[in-house]
């Protein structure tokens, strides 16, 4: 019988459920599915990989795919760990469609040779959000402690917070459960709004799944070396251990992480108080980076958190130990740069408070960090008043007298307030329902163009939205079919536009092939290129997988609906990062032209900037070159 993909359809209106069964060849795992299903744009996929419970390290992420209410447009997600517990299930992904009638829990479980139990269930969920820890960890706790006698080993559950309810970009929590406790190391599928998704269009509030199904995970260590050392003359476990000292711990840096790596080599690439930094000096930042960053909240992450050497995995076996906590606070550089610097806070007990605050209504991360930051500048710069906002108080937004810990803990109570007011929805200026991009544009039009002018986004369609990932580059603004992850080439270096268009192009067909996988990217630098002969050895399919990438990038991208920058800053954003590489570099013929095009006609040379990336991106994904050297 031809080797296939099992997919759980749920209808959770119904409670109806079937099994749909698909070859593997023409499929090869949830990426693939989710974009099969994406013609009906209220399904939502999530699944593992082929690989998923094998002996190949960071195989196991569950990947959640659909049309995002936050971007407008197809999109891929995904949460480190939680796919070794599915695997269990004897299926490679589930897909729902329909709504239940109430705020319900999905629950799944597979024993041994079973069928896969399912039930939908209702849960009191604004009690459950406001029980225990509360938001997405009361809900986990309410499931743990109903259905845990039901299973044979510890589960994992899936749940989403306020945020889901009220705003267009709730993220989905999970984490690790040990011994029948749920750890701090929550991971998430926050970018793309699918909390949002589950929440608003299927009702479900939480899914709780696990197994005792075991099937045949590929765990021959001898072959899989084998394997690796024709490659790279080294065996399995010594490559990934070398590829991913970043995420670990870099004896170069003294840190580890990618908090403490990429705060240690950030330099006057720093941005702060909502991108305004781009505008001073670069002594400035220099020295913002090294009296606000390095000496204090660096220096806390590595006295607390790496020299104690608190990390752990997201869930399964592996070296990187990514998930860097000081007690039952996890640090990532993104949360902690937006709900950070980006707002003003240089303080880890600051940054702290905040992000667990955000954390438990559950919104994404980045994109609530990077919204917080807009109102704090409009609020601070008077554009709006305190008073209208819910607030008594501006918050502190220039580094000029700025009190490291006080003036940020300011910040972050004034941060915290709003976040409540969003979800209570007592003022109509911070009404998230329909998006941030919506909201910017209602107060530019009755207020003045400056207020959308500070917001930093990448807009997608009519309403699509995303707060870019936190590095200072051109690749974060490009206009490509999905953004907010790292479809996209964030080199510091800089790159002619259309060149900068085919390196997106090339990026996101081998981040496809990873995601297919349920391959986490800290492991890409031997996963990008092992992949296809994994393949190739498993289901003799090697070529199949690799057209498949292709396939399916040339069909996301043919649905690019990627709208010009709207915002000033977006434009400030690529014009400073040209003056800056000027500066740096002035002898280089392309960088001459784009600094005196800028220079002449800023919002021209922005638009010609913004086209030349998305021709490259196009001719790159329509043709097939993202695979040629």
């Amino acid at each position: 019988m031809e080797a296939s993909l099992k997919v759980l359809m749920v209808d959770a209106s119904t409670g109806f459920y079937k099994i749909v069964r698909y070859p593997i060849g023409q499929y090869f795992g949830p990426v693939d599915i989710g974009f099969h299903h994406s013609s009906n744009f209220d399904s939502l996929t999530f699944g593992t990989g082929l690989l998923a419970g094998s002996i190949f390290p960071g195989s196991n992420r569950l990947i959640f795919t659909g049309f995002s209410p936050c971007w407008g447009g197809f999109y891929i997600s995904s949460m480190g760990g939680a796919g070794l517990v599915f695997d269990n299930l004897g299926i490679n992904a589930v897909s729902i469609v329909g709504r239940a009638s109430t705020p319900s829990i999905l629950y799944l479980n597979r024993t041994h040779g079973e069928e896969i139990e399912v039930e939908i269930k209702p849960m009191d969920i604004h009690d459950i959000w406001k029980s225990g820890r509360q938001g997405v960890y009361g809900v986990m706790e309410y499931a743990l402690d109903k259905y845990r006698s039901r299973y044979e080993h510890d589960p994992r559950i899936l749940s989403v917070g306020q945020a889901a309810a009220v705003t267009d970009f709730g993220g989905i929590c999970s984490a690790p459960i040990k011994q029948g406790q749920i750890t701090y190391v929550d991971t998430w599928a926050g970018r793309g709004g699918f909390g949002s998704k589950m929440y608003q269009k299927h009702g479900l509030a939480s899914v709780i799944y696990g197994g005792t199904y075991l099937d045949e995970d590929f765990r021959d260590r001898k072959v899989a070396d084998s394997w690796f050392e024709d490659k790279y003359n080294k065996k399995m476990a010594a490559i990934d251990i070398e590829v991913t000292t970043k995420y670990r711990y870099d004896e170069n840096f003294l840190t580890g992480g990618t908090l403490g790596v990429n705060y240690a080599t950030m330099k006057g690439n720093i941005i702060a108080f909502n991108y305004s930094s781009i505008y001073w000096s670069e002594q400035e930042r220099l020295d913002l980076h090294k009296n606000f960053v390095v000496d204090h909240y660096l220096k806390q992450f590595n006295e607390e958190t790496i020299q104690t050497k608190q990390q752990k995995n997201c869930g399964e076996p592996c070296s990187a130990v990514c998930k860097k906590l000081n007690g039952e606070f996890k640090k990532d550089y993104e949360p902690y740069q937006t709900m950070g610097p980006l707002a003003g806070i240089f303080d880890q007990r600051a940054a702290e408070k905040l992000n667990h605050a955000a954390d438990s209504y559950g919104f994404d991360a980045i994109s609530i960090g990077g919204v917080l930051s807009w109102l704090m500048e409009c609020i601070a710069d008077g554009l709006i008043k305190p008073s209208e906002v819910g607030l008594k108080e501006k918050p502190v937004f220039k580094p000029d007298n700025f009190d490291i810990v006080n003036d940020s803990m300011k910040n972050a109570d004034i941060a915290i307030t709003l976040l409540d007011n969003i979800i209570n929805k007592q003022y109509s200026m911070l009404d998230l329902s329909n998006g941030a991009r919506i909201l910017a544009h209602k107060l530019a039009y009755d207020r003045g163009k400056k207020l959308l002018d500070k917001f930093v986004y990448v807009a997608f369609r009519k309403k699509g939205w995303m707060v870019p990932n936190q590095y200072w580059v051109p690749g974060a603004f490009s206009p490509m079919p999905i953004m907010g992850k790292y479809y996209m080439y964030y080199g510091k270096d800089f790159m002619e536009p259309r060149a900068l268009g085919r390196e997106n192009g090339k990026r996101m067909f081998k981040e496809i092939m990873l995601d297919n996988m349920g391959v986490c990217r800290f492991h890409r630098a031997w996963a990008e290129d092992m992949m296809p002969d994994i393949m190739g050895k498993l289901y003799g399919k090697k070529y199949e997988y690799i057209e498949n990438a292709k396939f399916i990038s040339g069909w996301i991208n043919s649905r690019n609906s990627s709208t010009f920058w709207e915002s000033e800053r977006n434009k400030d954003m690529i014009h400073t990062f040209i003056n800056k590489k000027f500066e740096e570099k002035s002898d280089v013929l392309e960088l001459n032209y784009w600094y005196e095009r800028f220079r002449i006609n800023k919002h021209e040379a922005a638009f010609e900037f913004w086209y030349e990336i998305h021709k490259g991106i196009t001719e790159t994904l329509l043709d097939g070159n993202m695979i040629k050297k």
